[in-house]
């Protein structure tokens, strides 16, 4: 028995997460399983570094799992996503180390959420970002996220269906920059809530159209209030670019942000 740690990247579109459910087949994980399991000749069973929800994409999606058999690493790619949909793309394999674990072993994750700040609305792009017609003020958004670094009690950005025993999470790095129409808002951090990430973009939003100032985003944080913040936003624009292990070498996907303009 080996166990193998497996890069992916999906467009979440048309899966209801990352997390396999009993009343449907339409999640990552179930597609993941099903070509891996195909390749094996076996059952597999794997574990991921985040559990993404409906509707938000990866571009380095680490999971982990153990089997018997015995593939070349081409085998291992080419086979899993002859079975995978045209979405999900294995695009990287390898043998690791047996106490590997792809959730409990990352250190940080970072996830970006893009923005479309244009006058004119999405058309092919309308499943990848976000689209905000009034212009925003990136400079102020940018302000406003810098309060987000450091461990704090982030209960204002908390989902009211989250589950985590702690509010406690540490930020280390926190960024709203612009290219052309593109916002893009950069994350990382040791762990998240449930729609940590959406609802802080929502409250960003509010910064960019000045209705709030950097300040006020502040407070918000400081008052631990979630009816204070802003909207959940949709998880169209929402990208898990991946985790950081110390015991796990792979090479990040450059995520196509480099593209945009």
């Amino acid at each position: 028995m080996s166990r193998y740690f497996a890069q992916v990247e999906y467009k979440g579109t048309n899966y209801k997460g990352f997390q396999k459910q009993k009343n449907s087949k339409q999640t990552i994980q179930q597609k993941i399983e099903f070509a891996l399991s195909k390749v094996a000749n076996e059952k597999i069973s794997v574990v991921c570094a985040g559990r993404t929800d409906a509707g938000v994409h990866a571009t380095n999606q680490i999971v982990h799992f153990d089997s018997k058999s015995k593939r070349e690493k081409k085998s291992w790619i080419s086979g899993t996503n002859r079975y995978l949909p045209n979405d999900i793309s294995l695009i990287n394999i390898g043998k690791t180390s047996d106490d590997f674990h792809a959730r409990f072993d990352a250190k940080k994750r970072t996830y970006i959420y893009i923005i479309k700040n244009s006058e004119i609305p999405l058309g092919i792009e309308f499943d990848n970002f976000l689209w905000i017609r009034s212009r925003l003020n990136e400079k102020q958004m940018n302000k406003a996220a810098k309060k987000l670094l450091g461990e704090q009690d982030f209960s204002s950005f908390r989902a009211s269906g989250c589950q985590s025993k702690s509010v406690i999470r540490r930020i280390y790095k926190a960024n709203v920059t612009r290219k052309g129409n593109y916002l893009i808002f950069e994350v990382t951090a040791n762990a998240f809530l449930l729609n940590m990430i959406r609802i802080i973009v929502g409250t960003l939003i509010k910064v960019g159209k000045n209705e709030i100032t950097p300040e006020d985003f502040e407070d918000i944080i400081k008052k631990r209030d979630r009816k204070l913040a802003g909207r959940t936003i949709e998880a169209k624009g929402l990208y898990f670019v991946g985790p950081e292990y110390n015991n796990l070498d792979y090479k990040v996907n450059k995520v196509f942000v480099n593209e945009l303009d």
